[in-house]
């Protein structure tokens, strides 16, 4: 436990009680955290990929393009459509492009 509590401070560091405590705390959170973090990122790409489809007028709205994609069978996850939309946004036209060809 003591490895653990090595970067603590006060008691936190010195008294066995309060280091056991602090550590189930702090694994409670990280593990807590580490599904937020998760959520947090999902909600990150959307936001980029609705604010490029709309400024670069790709398609209406995020929910649109998403759809389309799936009816389409061109499954992209949402971190690498973020980066496109972000980085190139002309390779976000051409799959919209190609949507609507197949369409």
């Amino acid at each position: 436990m003591c490895s653990f509590a090595s970067n603590f401070r006060g008691a936190h560091l010195r008294l066995n009680r309060m280091i056991t405590q602090q550590v189930r705390r702090a694994f409670v959170s990280s593990h807590r955290d580490r599904g937020r973090q998760k959520r947090d990122f999902r909600r990150l790409w959307i936001t980029r990929i609705n604010a490029a489809t709309r400024i670069y007028k790709v398609f209406d709205s995020y929910s649109k393009l998403i759809h389309n994609l799936y009816k389409n069978e061109l499954i992209l996850n949402r971190k690498m459509l973020a980066q496109v939309a972000v980085l190139n946004p002309n390779n976000l036209y051409t799959i919209s492009n190609k949507i609507k060809t197949i369409n």
